[in-house]
């Protein structure tokens, strides 16, 4: 009997896991949220995080954009800038003679 419900617990698990990865992530565009580059970002973020998001992913594109005080003096800014940094950066693209294409 025990060894029954061990099963049963794995497959429960096992089916839960295998359709929240077929499940769409993200919210829609018409649900709200902040979108850059067409990348999805969140929702309820301040103006400070939406502009460390936009500079953070202009500089992983190869357009280096810093506020320096903004960085040192806001966190939200701060979290914004590495979060649009890593996840702008599948969007750099150099052609075949190593030039930036944006």
């Amino acid at each position: 009997m025990l060894k029954e419900k061990k099963i049963y617990g794995k497959l429960i698990f096992l089916s839960l896991l295998f359709l929240n990865s077929c499940a769409q992530h993200g919210v829609p565009r018409n649900k709200g949220g902040y979108y850059y580059h067409h990348i999805y970002f969140g929702t309820h973020l301040t103006r400070h995080y939406k502009k460390g998001i936009r500079d953070g992913c202009n500089t992983a594109r190869g357009d280096y954009k810093k506020s320096h005080w903004l960085f040192n003096n806001s966190h939200d800014y701060y979290s914004g800038w590495f979060l649009g940094r890593s996840k702008c950066r599948a969007l750099l693209r150099i052609d075949k003679d190593d030039n930036l294409i944006l």
